[in-house]
């Protein structure tokens, strides 16, 4: 195994459509793909603050990949590479690429949302997690873009503090792609109450106790029916650092 998270080695698969996609691995073990936010990397989503070291420590093989537009994958400009849902079809073509059949499924944020995509089109991972998500971003998922659509078509207009502004100095620091981010924006599905209650695997839905950037986690849990939720501190930003992300991921997998 690699002697730390940056020495991680990238690894490639297909999607679907055949756009170039990326993942890494850590830990040996049952398998857990683990999906990350918008913006964000599988880098610094589960790696830069220990969430995928915690969970293979106990004995999980942990695997992460960047979403399409994102990190070492692929960052197409071209509208045909986005069409609706794409991002749940490359979450299945990296199960199907690795032969997974027995394993579990989490995401954070835009990676919890892709998550429930997968889950309501047939995905059946043994356990799955949703962070960083509530049951507006879930059912109303289509209309979640307009926040994001405005900074990455107003970069370098908002003032130093602000919500955009801290938005845009993350989307800095990842390198992000403003064209390629925009089209992942015309992605999004709803997925109704009704797809959420034929889905029955046990799933923890798992936010900061501050965050309600995307609804009530409370209420998404409650709308699973083998849901369950979890607080853990921190905002939906900030809770991405809290080593207690990890260590409720790892004890929902172990329970």
């Amino acid at each position: 195994m690699a002697s730390s998270p940056t020495d991680l080695p990238v690894h490639r698969f297909r999607g679907r459509d055949g756009t170039e996609l990326a993942y890494r691995e850590m830990g040996e073990g049952r398998p857990v793909v683990l999906i990350h936010g918008y913006f964000s990397t599988a880098f610094v989503n589960w790696l830069r603050y220990g969430h995928a070291a915690a969970i293979a420590a106990r004995g999980r093989r942990v695997i992460m990949p960047d979403l399409r537009a994102h990190g070492d994958s692929a960052r197409p400009h071209e509208a045909a590479a986005y069409p609706p849902d794409v991002l749940a079809d490359d979450g299945f073509a990296l199960v199907d690429h690795l032969g997974l059949g027995d394993y579990d499924l989490g995401g954070y944020s835009l990676g919890g949302r892709t998550v429930v995509r997968m889950l309501a089109r047939g995905a059946a991972p043994g356990r799955a997690i949703v962070a960083g998500m509530g049951l507006e971003g879930i059912v109303d998922a289509a209309g979640r873009g307009s926040h994001f659509r405005h900074i990455l078509t107003h970069l370098g207009s908002f003032e130093r503090g602000t919500p955009e502004w801290m938005a845009e100095a993350f989307l800095k620091t990842v390198g992000g792609d403003p064209v390629a981010l925009l089209r992942i924006l015309d992605t999004f599905v709803d997925t109704p109450r009704a797809a959420l209650a034929r889905i029955d695997r046990p799933v923890l839905v798992l936010a900061g106790a501050e965050d309600d950037d995307n609804g009530s986690a409370e209420a998404l849990a409650a709308a699973l029916p083998n849901g369950r939720h979890a607080a853990i501190p921190g905002n939906h930003m900030s809770a991405v650092a809290k080593p207690e992300l990890g260590t409720a991921i790892a004890d929902f997998l172990d329970g």
